[in-house]
């Protein structure tokens, strides 16, 4: 039997330990998936390895029938509420933080999951670390935040006491650097970069910054107030990935039959809709904003993809339409 059986079996196990009236044995082994194997036998298997792992099992007799549970004390752990699988759910996001190592926010949260840790017996440490051997945390480009730390800083002090910043910040469009005053609403972490949003002063509308090409950053001495109405998920759904910037369209694509497949497993949107053609193709309809974010994203499927159409757009999209199908020509795909 393979060892990732075990433990995902056993992972189910804990699961279900932790609801506080326990479990019997036919319970338990209904609660394993039915394609992992399950019996009475490899039940009580597992059991014994979970207590030789430190979790402390109590067994109750309860209207005749005989029950499983993980020991009340165990289950709820007074200083921080959590049960023993959510304790190494955390203690196993580690890696998530990575792009942000070196930052108060990094050390932040990795002081908490140490407390976490702390928490756990010590031979449920070994039992994570045998889960650690089957997932592995894989977070493509990212931006590193060493260097920033103490910008990070202010910015969450100015998010936390509402207060306008005063900065010096590198538009990497205009190749300058100039002053703004700024009120931070939000830090956001996306496409493996941190991202401060907030009101600028000088534009008179809220603007998304990158944390890495702010020159300087002081708080000031002036209050604000976020409008009630302001919503991060509304101001951050046009964009693909970061730029939202451009007006609102709905984009057309028609994927070939090889990229089909795993192009429509993932979710590159929230308004994606995706249509299988008896072809084998792939129609993939997106509302999103109209810019170089989106063109970049369309162009680096190469052959794979054809740009079927656009909607609601104006000439500046015609004309990034044209330059689309422009480039299709002569591609096997569409031969």
């Amino acid at each position: 039997m393979p060892r990732n059986d075990q433990n995902t079996r056993q992972w189910h196990l804990l699961r279900r330990l932790d609801n506080s009236s326990g479990a019997t044995l036919s319970e338990l082994v209904n609660s394993i998936p039915d394609d992992y194997p399950k019996n009475s036998r490899t039940i009580r298997r597992d059991l014994d390895a979970l207590e030789s792992c430190g979790y402390p099992l109590v067994v109750d007799r309860v209207n005749g029938q005989t029950r499983w549970k993980l020991m009340e004390g165990f289950r709820n752990i007074p200083a921080l509420g959590f049960s023993a699988t959510e304790l190494m759910a955390l203690i196993f996001s580690r890696n998530l933080l990575k792009p942000l190592e070196g930052t108060e926010i990094q050390a932040a949260l990795n002081s908490a999951l140490n407390k976490v840790a702390a928490a756990l017996p010590p031979q449920g440490h070994d039992y994570v670390r045998s889960m650690e051997q089957m997932f592995s945390v894989g977070l493509g480009p990212h931006k590193k935040y060493r260097e920033h730390k103490q910008t990070i800083d202010l910015i969450s002090q100015a998010i936390d006491k509402r207060r306008t910043a005063q900065m010096r910040y590198f538009s990497a469009s205009r190749n300058v650097t100039a002053r703004r005053e700024v009120d931070p609403y939000y830090l956001r972490f996306a496409a493996g970069g941190l991202y401060m949003i907030g009101h600028c002063h000088l534009r008179r509308e809220v603007r998304m910054f990158a944390v890495e090409r702010i020159r300087s950053i002081s708080l000031t001495d002036h209050p604000y107030q976020m409008p009630l109405a302001f919503n991060i998920d509304e101001y951050v759904q046009d964009a693909l990935g970061i730029m939202r910037s451009g007006r609102r369209i709905e984009v057309e694509l028609l994927f070939s039959k090889p990229a089909a497949s795993w192009v429509g497993d993932k979710t590159w949107h929230p308004s994606q809709e995706v249509k299988q053609l008896k072809s084998g193709t792939l129609r993939m309809t997106l509302k999103v904003a109209d810019n170089d974010e989106l063109v970049g994203w369309i162009l680096s499927f190469g052959s794979q993809v054809r740009l079927a159409g656009l909607k609601r757009c104006g000439q500046r999209s015609k004309q990034k339409q044209k330059k689309l199908l422009d480039r299709d020509v002569g591609c096997p795909f569409y031969c």
